[in-house]
């Protein structure tokens, strides 16, 4: 796929200063190198069908894939069916994720979305970002999640790791809600790169460019990284005084 030529606007992003947007050959750069450090970067939620990947993602939300993994470990041996899920009391499911936060928000949304696949889908967890996004506790992160890694279809789901990532490389704008990040990396990301892409962002973040300190001084990246480059003068200027 040929790259188009475009010229990008300066942006204002307050405290932070104003700067460009990565050209599409500068994004093309990043994502070769992204690639070399994580080849087989891929999804660490552990499931064996799409009906756990749904469970696992849902139960993600605001806390780790170790923890997630930790707790659906005994767990998808207990509740294999929507069915299941539905056959214990709400309080004995809440008692089995407990672990995890907001875990009587996410039993009582299992419980519903079970109920409506049940219902509406004879037990199968539908294909489509519309359908799934009907599903209890199931928004468009959740949604794209299943479409990429259960179903192959071309994805990009926005957490915050691809967030942080996508705004510290300057790939979109730090006053980007999450679903402009999304349409952003849709529109400059071969559509054919989407849900690998997707995977390395994420291992990118989780192991490398973490939230509280990210390893700029080893960062391939760094030499059009802008916010990279403002913390190693940060840390320069520290050092002298």
């Amino acid at each position: 796929m040929k790259w188009k030529k475009e010229t990008l606007p300066f942006i204002s992003i307050g405290s932070r200063g104003t700067t460009n947007l990565l050209t599409r050959k500068e994004i093309r750069f990043c994502l070769d190198e992204m690639a070399k450090m994580f080849p087989d970067a891929h999804c660490e939620l552990v499931h064996e069908n799409s009906f756990e990947l749904l469970i696992a993602v849902l139960l993600s939300a605001q806390t780790t894939d170790v923890n997630v993994n930790r707790v659906t470990e005994t767990m998808f041996k207990k509740y294999k069916t929507p069915e299941d899920y539905l056959a214990v009391p709400l309080e004995e499911l809440e008692n089995d994720i407990r672990t995890i936060g907001l875990f009587r928000s996410k039993a009582k949304n299992i419980q519903k979305l079970c109920r409506t696949l049940i219902d509406e889908y004879n037990g199968e967890v539908p294909q489509t970002r519309k359908e799934l996004m009907k599903l209890a506790g199931v928004g468009r992160k959740t949604a794209n999640v299943v479409m990429s890694v259960a179903f192959d279809e071309p994805a990009i789901a926005v957490d915050t790791h691809v967030e942080r990532v996508a705004k510290r490389l300057a790939f979109c704008r730090w006053k980007d809600s999450v679903l402009e990040v999304e349409e952003t990396l849709m529109r400059k990301i071969p559509m054919e790169e989407w849900s690998v892409t997707h995977h390395r962002l994420i291992f990118f973040g989780r192991y490398h460019c973490k939230a509280a300190k990210p390893n700029c001084e080893t960062c391939t990246l760094l030499t059009v990284c802008r916010e990279g480059k403002k913390r190693m003068r940060a840390k320069e200027k520290a050092l002298k005084k």
